[in-house]
């Protein structure tokens, strides 16, 4: 009996952004993350998305892994309560560490920052170094740009149209919840130093 996913890296904004439904599904995000024990890895900010995700986990009773670079500790402003919190040197070991940590990746809404690792994350599933679940969460059409992008890179030949296997779109939290429960936990990760 294959086992299950047991944690998942959120990638998400340090901004709320305009639309009130983001910021409602990053909590609810959250809350069904503890509620299926799955915990979160994320950026370790207490501040727009990133923030909402993290309480609504903790207050749904889940465990919270923080990842963050120091240079951010003062921007970012780490969320307090955290099961587990770790301070890198840099954006690189961060990412490489939730990396390490994740059985699976959820992308939230959000900016440059999670459009990098976003991008990253599905790059090295093209290249083979893991063959762990990447979801984009698309509430109400956040990420319709991003994905025409990939469509065009499709298009005109720049990407091969098998990539879209890489990742799976969901519309709404419960869809993204529901493709987690449904993925097997990946049998091998690659070594952090292939990275």
């Amino acid at each position: 009996m294959p086992q299950h996913i047991r944690s998942v890296a959120v990638f998400c904004g340090t901004r709320a952004g305009t639309d009130p439904s983001h910021l409602e599904a990053a909590r609810q995000l959250g809350a069904g993350l503890a509620a299926r024990n799955m915990t979160l890895v994320y950026g370790g900010g207490g501040v727009g998305l990133m923030g909402a995700v993290a309480q609504g986990t903790l207050r749904a009773g889940g465990q919270v892994h923080g990842v963050i670079p120091e240079f951010l500790t003062r921007v970012e402003r780490p969320c307090a309560n955290l099961t587990q919190f770790e301070v890198t040197s840099s954006m690189h070991t961060r990412k490489t560490r939730m990396f390490e940590l994740a059985d699976a990746f959820i992308t939230l809404s959000g900016g440059l920052g999670t459009l990098d690792e976003t991008v990253e994350i599905i790059t090295w599933r093209q290249l083979g170094l893991h063959d762990k679940p990447v979801i984009i969460l698309d509430i109400n059409g956040w990420a319709q740009p991003f994905l025409a992008l990939v469509e065009s890179l499709i298009d005109q030949g720049f990407v091969d149209a098998s990539n879209r296997r890489l990742y799976a779109v969901a519309p709404d939290v419960p869809a993204a919840l529901g493709l987690l429960q449904a993925a097997p936990l990946p049998e091998t990760a690659a070594p952090a130093e292939r990275l």
